[in-house]
């Protein structure tokens, strides 16, 4: 393999652990200045496709969702993230990392996600985020076919 190749495996493996694939459209929320550009980057060269805002006006294969302890009730978001996938989407939740300004509690995050109906995966660091698949119960039987 080239060391060419061997960058974009790299790149593109931490989107691919976190569920996303090839020709995916994925909407973005909650966007600023202390992203974690590599990751947008690598979830763009996985799919194909850039990133859609929030502006988008169907729906969507997945949600890169980044979301800071400020930013409202995750709850709430989460509901209204599920509103923009189709039936077997799924959800990547993204929140600060324990010690950064913003951080939420893992239990935080699993109890939301509880009170939207979806399933959280074990998270994993990305830069200075953590990072948890979501999905509804039906969409995590799917994805395991």
């Amino acid at each position: 393999m080239s060391a060419t190749a061997d960058h974009a495996e790299e790149r593109t493996g931490l989107a691919q652990r976190l569920g996303f694939q090839p020709d995916q459209v994925v909407q973005e929320l909650g966007f600023d200045d202390d992203t974690e550009q590599d990751l947008r980057e690598a979830i763009e060269v996985l799919t194909g496709t850039e990133l859609v805002d929030e502006d988008y006006e169907d729906v969507a294969d997945a949600v890169l969702l980044w979301f800071r302890d400020e930013d409202g009730d995750l709850t709430d978001e989460l509901v209204d993230a599920i509103g923009l996938l189709e039936d077997d989407g799924m959800i990547c939740l993204l929140t600060p990392k324990t010690g950064r300004p913003g951080h939420i509690e893992p239990s935080d995050v699993q109890d939301a996600a509880k009170t939207a109906g979806l399933n959280a995966s074990k998270s994993i660091t990305v830069g200075d985020w953590s990072a948890s698949r979501l999905v509804t119960p039906k969409g995590a039987k799917q994805a395991r076919r």
